[in-house]
Formats: C-alpha cells, sequence, structure tokens
C-alpha cells in the first residue's frame, strides 16, 4: 500500500465533494461569498480597501469538473490577495525572531522540520511576514508541495507567501485544497522559469477553486484528518514491520555464523580436514611449478578470535577461502558493466549492468567476475552493496570499487554470500575504513580478516536454513506492501 498515493486520493476525492455528504441546512457557497462580497463593499466605501479590477466571470468551458449542488467555482483572486504580503527588513527583525526558509519544510507533508532564528540564520535579506494561523504557500517549485499553517508568528522568504482568504476558506480546509493533486497538476502547469519555476501573480489569480459551505469544509478537514491519521498508524506498523523483518534477518545471520542456526554432525567431517586437503593440492601444485610459493600468514591467536564457534569449525583468513581476483580488459565492441550503483543495496542484488562501449570504457572497469561470486563495496561499505553473481550477470565486468569473492573448494558460494552479509563481517570491516569524503577499505582488509567456517555439508545447511527463513519474512513483509 502507497500511503502517499492514498492521501494524494483522499485530497482529490475531498475538494471534489466525494469524502462528505451534503447538508442543505449549512447553507451554500454563495450565500458565503455574498457576505464577502458585502463586507469587501463596506471596507471599500470606508476607504479601508482599495477597489480593484474584477476578474472575468467563470465560463463552463473553464470548469475542470463537478462539484455538488451547494458548492461554487470561484478564482483565487476573488478570495485571497494573492502576492500582498507585508515586508520586514532585516534591521526589524530580532535575534530570536523565527526564520521559515523554504529547506524547513518537508515536501509533500506539510510539516515544519526544524525552527531557526534570525541569529542564528543570519539572512540579510527582506523578509515577509506572517501571522499564527496564516496558511503559507510556496510560489517556487510548486510541484514540491510546500504548504503549512503558521502554528506561531514570525518571517519567511518571499519565496513563501502568507495567504489570507477573507473567510472564505477556513485555513485547514484552504492548506488540503493547495496540496491537492487538482490544484498541483494546475499550479504545474502554470508555472514559468526552468531552473527555478514558481507560479506568478497573474496566472494565480485566475485559478479556479472549488468553494464548499463553512460548515462542511470544516466536516472535510475532520474526515481527511480521521482518514490520515488511520493511515499513518497502517504506515508506522508497516514500516516497524520491515524494521523488524530486517532486523531478524541480521540476527539469523548472526546465529549463523555463530554456528547457532543449525546442528552440528561430526559426520559431516571438519573444516580443519577442508583445509587440509587444500594445503596437500597447494603443496602439489608448486611442486609441479604450478603454483609460486607465498609466505604464510601467521598463526591466529586465542586473542585475535572474535567469538566462540563449534568445535569441527575453524577461523580462517580471508586470504584461505577466497582466490585472488583476477584483473581483465574488456573485449569486443561493448561490454556490460557492473558499478556501485548497480546494487540494490537493500535487497542485495544487481539491480542492471549497463551497456558500455569498450572503446569509453571507465577506467575502474577491470573486475573479471562469474557466476557464484559475491561483489562486496570497498568503498562506504557500511551501505551493504554486496550482491550474489547469477547466471545472468555472469558475464559482467565490475568495477574496481568492489572485491570480488570468489569460493576456493572449501567455501560454498552461497553460505559466502550470507557469511559477507553478517553483521560481523560488515561491521568488523567498517572498522579498517578510511578517508573522509569517499571512506574505504582495501583488499588486504578483507584477505586478513577473520572468518568462521563451518564443515562443507553443514555449510550447505546453513544456506538451506538462512534461505527458509527468509523467505517466510518476505512473506509476510510482502503482505503489508
Amino acid at each position: 500500500m502507497n500511503i502517499a498515493h492514498l492521501k494524494a486520493k483522499i485530497l482529490d476525492l475531498a475538494v471534489r465533494g466525494k469524502l462528505t455528504e451534503q447538508r442543505p441546512e449549512e447553507g451554500s457557497a454563495e450565500e458565503l461569498l455574498e457576505r464577502i462580497r458585502e463586507e469587501k463593499q463596506r471596507l471599500i466605501a470606508e476607504g479601508k480597501l482599495k477597489k480593484e479590477k474584477p476578474l472575468p466571470e467563470i465560463t463552463e468551458e473553464e470548469i475542470p469538473f463537478d462539484i455538488p449542488a451547494g458548492w461554487k467555482w470561484v478564482r483565487l483572486g476573488e478570495i485571497c490577495d494573492y502576492g500582498k504580503c507585508e515586508n520586514a527588513n532585516p534591521s526589524q527583525l530580532q535575534s530570536d525572531s523565527w526564520i521559515l526558509d523554504l529547506e524547513d519544510i518537508e515536501k509533500g507533508t506539510a510539516r515544519i522540520l526544524r525552527f531557526y532564528t534570525f541569529s542564528q540564520r543570519n539572512s540579510q535579506s527582506t523578509k515577509h511576514i506572517f501571522k499564527k494561523g496564516d496558511v503559507l504557500y510556496s510560489k517556487l517549485r510548486p510541484y514540491l508541495n510546500k504548504v503549512v499553517i503558521a502554528p506561531q508568528d514570525g518571517f519567511c522568504t518571499s519565496e513563501i507567501l502568507p495567504l489570507d482568504f477573507q473567510g472564505a476558506y477556513y485555513n485547514s480546509f484552504a492548506q488540503k485544497l493547495l496540496m491537492s493533486p487538482y490544484f498541483l497538476s494546475t499550479v504545474n502547469m502554470l508555472t514559468y522559469g526552468v531552473k527555478m519555476p514558481r507560479l506568478g501573480k497573474d496566472d494565480a489569480v485566475q485559478i479556479l477553486l472549488p468553494l464548499p459551505p463553512l460548515a462542511e469544509q470544516k466536516r472535510i478537514v475532520e474526515k481527511i484528518e480521521q482518514i490520515f491519521r488511520q493511515a499513518d498508524t497502517i504506515e508506522q506498523n508497516r514500516l516497524a514491520l520491515k524494521t523488524a523483518v530486517r532486523h531478524t534477518k541480521s540476527r539469523v545471520l548472526d546465529l549463523a555464523v555463530r554456528g547457532k542456526l543449525t546442528e552440528q554432525r561430526p559426520e559431516e567431517g571438519s573444516a580443519e580436514e577442508l583445509l587440509e586437503r587444500i594445503r596437500e593440492e597447494k603443496q602439489r601444485l608448486i611442486a609441479e611449478g604450478k603454483l609460486k610459493k607465498e609466505k604464510p600468514l601467521p598463526e591466529i591467536t586465542e586473542d585475535e578470535i572474535p567469538f566462540d564457534i563449534p568445535a569441527g569449525w575453524k577461523w580462517v583468513t580471508g586470504k584461505d577461502i577466497f582466490y585472488p581476483m583476477s584483473s581483465c580488459k574488456p573485449q569486443g565492441e561493448s561490454f556490460r558493466y557492473i558499478d556501485i550503483e548497480s546494487i540494490d543495496n537493500k535487497k542485495h542484488k544487481i539491480k542492471d549492468a549497463r551497456t558500455v562501449l569498450s572503446a569509453h570504457a571507465p577506467s575502474r572497469a577491470s573486475r573479471f567476475i562469474g557466476e557464484g561470486n559475491v561483489l562486496f563495496s570497498l568503498v562506504r561499505p557500511y551501505l551493504q552493496n554486496i550482491a550474489y553473481v547469477d547466471k545472468k550477470f555472469s558475464d559482467c565486468i565490475a568495477s574496481t570499487g568492489f572485491f570480488v569473492c570468489k569460493a576456493k573448494p572449501i567455501i560454498y558460494p552461497k553460505y559466502m554470500y550470507f557469511l559477507m552479509l553478517s553483521k560481523y563481517v560488515i561491521d568488523g570491516l567498517n572498522s579498517f575504513m578510511k578517508g573522509d569524503n569517499s571512506p574505504s577499505i582495501n583488499c588486504d582488509n578483507i584477505f586478513g580478516f577473520l572468518f568462521p567456517l563451518p564443515p562443507l555439508a553443514e555449510q550447505k545447511r546453513i544456506v538451506e536454513k538462512i534461505e527458509q527463513i527468509f523467505d517466510t519474512l518476505d512473506t509476510i513483509e510482502k503482505a503489508v506492501e
């Protein structure tokens, strides 16, 4: 369920008169308008208001949709002095005066994110003055949908207009109307400017607005807020469930790498036996001159071991379980390239690989990958750009921003994938990060890192158990989407 779309639909129904029933005893919008016109004429007669040129009559062809019988279409300029503001220079402001800027308003939610005083903001531009209860409308980039009701007196950037609806609308209804899909789509067609699109006064005053009786406006707002509260509760529960699923998955992986997710079976052998076979094969290749002898890494000491693992398991280094990475150059006219942005770091999957002409290959495109490899981001590893390479992407070339985990025969590729996703590995490797702008780790950090290694048969059972639990959790999560 998309809560933002649901709320937009509710606002759309509201401004079309389809959210509440109409009650003839509440009067009509025409009667409301007549009272406003009479008050205007009185103020003009007393010289308190300047007579303005009347706006053109509304024609049938202009009306965008049908509204209830007691409602009326009006032009914004009939009921609001759009663009008419009282200004204040910086010299008139106090150090504790509230200064509202566009960046302080969250788009699409009518929520003020932060309150800054004049001394904190130290802005030297002219500000608009607004009063508590005013509807504050952003004329700049109106598609961002920033409309709030002022909770207190203050001053705002000139790109925000305090609007006075002269008693035609309750401020809370006016806010909902200005945030409705109808109003948004209308003003977005009228905005001018490429870099900084804004709604101009001449266009704004001509906009048609549906006007319900005041009592109905109040009932509409109550209905909207009731539905929005229910929607927010649903969203909070959905987010809480998603968070719980994420934490549960992390906990499952933590139990898995500690040997607490599956039972141990002595008949399956031990990780030490796996390592011994690898050592024997290595010695054979060295003796045949097919492999160069390397300087051995120091033995793992008791002090280095981060936590206890089952008896048949063994602590090993990345060098024990990963093959060295191989570099390659793009072949042919074009190739498929995977960079850091190609990874969905929520689902831990490759989203897509972009096709690149070999003649314009990025200098970082030199990591050969194959099916069953795991891509682990060296840049900002805390973002968890980690993915298992399936057959679909096995012919791609990856960025040097990745460590490509290529499993030796002692580690099952899918176990390797879940191991690299575990909190133990991610947090442990994050501790090696260096750099401020693009913090990263290096290959030696991974080759020297300690990994818990179970017997091969148990690795496969661990993967089966993880996938079974994850499938159940994913089903639960999808049920509330």
